[in-house]
């Protein structure tokens, strides 16, 4: 691939590094240098981008969505899941889980299989997201009670293998029986175990080996002033990573601006559990074989149920600087370097030497002017 350059960019690094506010990344299918205009020299033949105004952050990283655009990954469709990767580059997302559904235990085999022969053209599949099936019927969500129970390891294991040994990220509900044996089953494979869609108290969480809470506040037993539950656990447990759904509609903004106090911009990975309705006019629509009205941004069952979001990650890059007042800075971890850090996505969440040339070239006002994926634009 030709080498090309991006100048006087205000260009984010990731993590917890400042911007450099007049900068330059030089990059092929990898970055290949970054660092103040002062330091820039133009080399021959390279293609020059000159973004001045512009903001240059890593490509962010969705761990929790299960469709878009008229796409559900339960459809076991691996053609569809191509035409999705490449739409969610409008986004800034350039890596994502593929996040499946509790449903007949041989559908979600099928989901596997498209998953693990679909060769995104767009954002990278970087594993699946296994949500369900063994959680709590009694926070089951827009989850269908009629396939939930405690872990069957067989049937878990034959996912996995299905998956190409792709899952990296499992919901599931910590106080079922056999939990810790399934803990055990997931460490051992270098598995985020994650607590939700879930009942449990705390005392049953601490003794689990949940490093992970799936969509905080939503699908679990919540804050009370005698029993933090699931989410208190979450909130006040060091080390826990917690997904925020930043739509304004599955938490109140106040609830997220707590989250952010304790927590901190590093204990927070926005997702966006967007189903197929994102991207898509008001309607009817499904989520994992159930019926979901969406009306004005909010996706429901019937039964009035949350069902997933149509929330794009860049809005909730934006939301979340809404709500609690954070930096850009403190924004980029939360929608990428966190991901990378916790999943080991060694060559993604950071524009330093040597990580995949994996970034998006914002407007002043943060919106989406162009996504870059392994040195290729999208646009």
């Amino acid at each position: 691939m030709s080498q090309k350059v991006v100048i006087n960019a205000e260009i984010y690094p990731g993590g917890r590094e400042e911007p450099i506010s007049q900068g330059y990344m030089r990059f092929s299918e990898q970055i290949l240098e970054v660092g103040p205009m002062s330091e820039y020299k133009k080399q021959e033949g390279e293609k020059v981008i000159d973004a001045k105004g512009l903001l240059v952050i890593p490509g962010m990283i969705d761990i929790h969505i299960h469709g878009g655009h008229g796409i559900d990954f339960m459809d076991a469709d691996p053609e569809k899941n191509v035409e999705l990767s490449k739409k969610l580059l409008d986004e800034g997302v350039t890596s994502f889980f593929a996040t499946t559904m509790t449903q007949e235990h041989d559908h979600i085999t099928k989901a596997m299989e498209a998953i693990q022969v679909a060769k995104a053209k767009g954002a990278n599949i970087e594993g699946v997201h296994l949500e369900g099936p063994f959680i709590n019927e009694k926070k089951k969500g827009a989850q269908d009670p009629q396939y939930m129970g405690p872990a069957n390891i067989d049937t878990f294991l034959k996912w996995h293998e299905a998956s190409g040994n792709q899952i990296k990220l499992v919901t599931y509900a910590p106080e079922l029986e056999g939990a810790r044996k399934f803990e055990q089953v997931m460490i051992d494979r270098g598995i985020v175990p994650s607590v939700g869609h879930s009942d449990a108290v705390r005392k049953e969480l601490l003794e689990s080996a949940a490093s992970h809470a799936t969509h905080l506040y939503n699908g679990m037993r919540g804050l009370h002033h005698r029993e933090a539950g699931v989410a208190g656990h979450a909130l006040i447990t060091e080390g826990l990573q917690v997904e925020i759904i930043a739509d304004g509609i599955h938490i109140h903004p106040d609830m997220i601006k707590l989250a952010y106090l304790v927590k901190g911009a590093e204990g927070i990975s926005l997702i966006t559990d967007a189903m197929m309705a994102k991207g898509m006019e008001n309607g009817e629509y499904e989520l994992g074989g159930q019926k979901v009205i969406v009306v004005d941004g909010e996706a429901r069952l019937e039964n009035g149920s949350l069902a997933g979001s149509v929330l794009t990650l860049d809005q909730a890059f934006r939301n979340i600087m809404e709500f609690t007042g954070c930096s850009i800075t403190e924004a980029v971890q939360m929608t990428s370097s966190n991901q990378a850090r916790e999943f080991k996505l060694t060559q993604k969440g950071y524009l330093k030497p040597g990580k995949d040339a994996d970034f998006v070239i914002m407007s002043p006002q943060l919106e989406v002017e162009n996504t870059y994926r392994l040195g290729q634009s999208h646009k």
